[in-house]
C-alpha cells in the first residue's frame, strides 16, 4: 500500500514513500472543510460536530461551483461523467489511446517518479511525450559532522534517462530534499557554498537538466521561517543556487542551462502567515527559479477523513498566491506547477483515526472485492465510496477519477499554469489520456 507524502521534521524521518513531501499541512482549511463535506451526513456518527459558523465559512470559501464544465480527451466517448460505477472503472481503467504521444494539456507537466514504485518508471517511458519535466525522487542533502553530504546516487538510473531522451524531450530534474540542519546551513557561508557546489557538480557529472529542490517545509518545521532575518537568508540561498545552476549549460544542449524547480506548499490558513510561501516570496525568486511545484493535495488525513484536494480550496490557494485571474496573474502562473494527486486514501472510520494512502492497484482490488457504489462529493468535486472490511469496520475511500482530474486540469488551464503529478506510478492507466 502506498504512503502519503509525509512532512519531515527531523533528519532521520524518511517516511515519504508514495506521497512523501506534502509538508505544508493546511490545518485551518481542514477544520473548516470537515464540517461542510457532503459525506459528513453519512459519517455523522464518526466525527465531532464543528460549530455552525465553520459550515458557513467553508461553504462560502471552499465549496466548488457545481456547474463546472468537465472537459477531457474522454468526454466524447462518455467516460468522463460524475455518475460512474465500479464496473465501468474495472472495465476501462487500462484502456488508453493508441496515440500515447498526443498531448491534450498544452501547459507544462511535471511528473514525479519514486524508486519504490517501478510502475512510475514504466509510465514515464510509455508516455514520455506527455511530460515536459520528470523528477525522479533520488537525492537528500544531509549534515555530516561539520560538513554536508549528498546522498542518493545509488538510486540514479542512467539507462532509464537514456531511454527517456530517445523517446521525448522532457527535462530530467531529480528531486533533492535539503535535510541539512537549517540554521547551520543558512548562517554559514561555507556550508551554503558547499551545498550549491555539491548540487551543481552532481548535475554536471550525471548530465541532469537541473533539480527539483524541496526545503521550505523543512525550514518551516524547524521554525527558521518565523525569523524574518533567517527567512531572508533562506530566500538568498535559493537565489544563489538558482543563479549557480543557470550559469551551467546543459551537456546535451549548450543553448540551455540547468533548471531549478522549487517545491512550495499551500498556506496554513486563509491568511498568509510569516512562514507561508506567499506572493512576495514568489516575486523575489522569479528570476532565479524556473518553476514552483505547488503541493495542492493532502488536504485531509486519518484524523480528519475527507477529500484529498477540494477543488475550491485549490482555486483559493492559487488566488492567495497569484491574485485574481487576470493577465498579470497568468504571467506569474506560468511558473506554477499545480499539484494533482494520482494516489488516494482509504480511511478507517472508527476510534483511532487510522488509514492511509492507496495506489491505483490497491483501488482496483478494493473495487473488485467490495463492488461499492461510488458517490460524487460535490463540495470537493471528488469521488468516494464506503465499505465494511472483514472485521466489520467501516472505511471511506477517496481516489481520483476521470472527472475529478479533468476538473483540476481545467482549473489549471484557466490560470495558465502547469501541473505537477504526485506520482505517476500510483495512477490508473487511463488517467494519462487526459494529459
Amino acid at each position: 500500500m502506498g504512503k502519503r507524502r509525509e512532512r519531515r521534521v527531523a533528519p532521520s524521518s524518511d517516511r515519504r514513500q508514495a506521497r512523501d513531501n506534502s509538508d505544508a499541512r493546511v490545518d485551518q482549511f481542514r477544520e473548516q472543510a470537515a464540517s461542510e463535506r457532503r459525506l459528513f451526513t453519512i459519517f455523522i456518527l464518526f466525527f465531532i460536530v464543528i460549530p455552525a459558523v465553520s459550515v458557513f465559512v467553508y461553504s462560502v470559501k471552499y465549496a466548488p461551483n457545481s456547474d463546472r464544465t468537465v472537459t477531457s480527451a474522454h468526454q466524447d466517448d462518455g467516460l468522463v461523467k460524475t455518475d460512474i460505477s465500479y464496473q465501468e472503472i474495472l472495465n476501462d481503467n487500462s484502456k488508453v489511446s493508441e496515440n500515447a504521444s498526443h498531448r491534450h494539456y498544452t501547459y507544462p507537466i511535471l511528473a514525479y517518479i519514486t524508486p519504490w514504485n517501478s510502475k512510475g518508471y514504466e509510465m514515464a517511458k510509455r508516455f514520455a511525450n506527455k511530460f515536459t519535466h520528470l523528477s525522479p525522487v533520488w537525492y537528500d542533502l544531509k549534515s555530516q559532522g561539520t560538513g554536508l553530504i549528498l546522498e542518493g546516487r545509488h538510486n540514479a538510473d542512467t539507462g532509464w534517462i537514456s531511454d527517456l531522451r530517445m523517446k521525448g524531450d522532457a527535462w530530467v530534474l531529480p528531486r533533492v530534499v535539503l535535510e541539512a540542519l537549517p540554521k547551520e546551513l543558512l548562517r554559514k557561508k561555507k556550508l551554503r557554498d558547499k551545498a550549491i557546489d555539491l548540487i551543481v557538480s552532481e548535475c554536471k557529472e550525471m548530465e541532469y537538466d537541473g533539480i527539483v529542490l524541496e526545503s521550505w517545509s523543512r525550514w518551516a518545521a524547524y521554525g527558521v521561517l518565523h525569523d524574518p532575518e533567517m527567512k531572508k537568508m533562506a530566500l538568498k540561498f535559493i537565489k544563489q543556487l538558482g543563479h549557480a545552476l543557470h550559469s551551467v549549460n546543459l551537456a546535451r544542449d549548450s543553448k540551455q542551462h540547468l533548471q531549478l524547480v522549487y517545491v512550495i506548499g499551500p498556506p496554513h490558513s486563509d491568511k498568509l502567515q510569516e512562514h507561508d510561501f506567499g506572493p512576495k516570496d514568489l516575486q523575489s525568486l522569479t528570476d532565479a527559479v524556473d518553476g514552483f511545484s505547488l503541493m495542492t493535495y493532502d488536504f485531509s488525513g486519518p484524523h480528519n477523513p475527507g477529500p484529498n484536494a477540494p477543488l475550491k480550496w485549490i482555486h483559493f490557494t492559487l488566488q492567495l498566491l497569484l491574485g485574481t485571474i487576470d493577465s498579470n496573474a497568468q504571467t506569474r502562473a506560468h511558473k506554477i506547477f499545480l499539484g494533482i494527486n494520482f494516489y488516494g486514501n482509504d480511511f478507517v472510520l472508527s476510534e483511532g483515526s487510522r488509514g492511509g494512502a492507496i495506489t491505483g492497484r490497491d483501488y482496483i482490488s478494493l473495487l473488485e472485492k467490495h463492488k461499492p457504489q461510488l458517490q460524487w462529493e460535490k463540495n470537493s468535486a471528488e469521488h468516494f465510496f464506503l465499505y465494511m472490511d472483514d472485521s466489520h469496520v467501516r472505511h471511506a475511500v477517496f481516489y481520483p477519477s476521470l472527472p475529478s482530474i479533468s476538473m483540476r486540469l481545467e482549473e489549471a488551464r484557466l490560470w495558465g499554469s502547469g501541473i505537477s503529478i504526485w506520482e505517476i506510478g500510483q495512477g490508473l492507466d487511463y488517467f494519462f489520456d487526459l494529459l
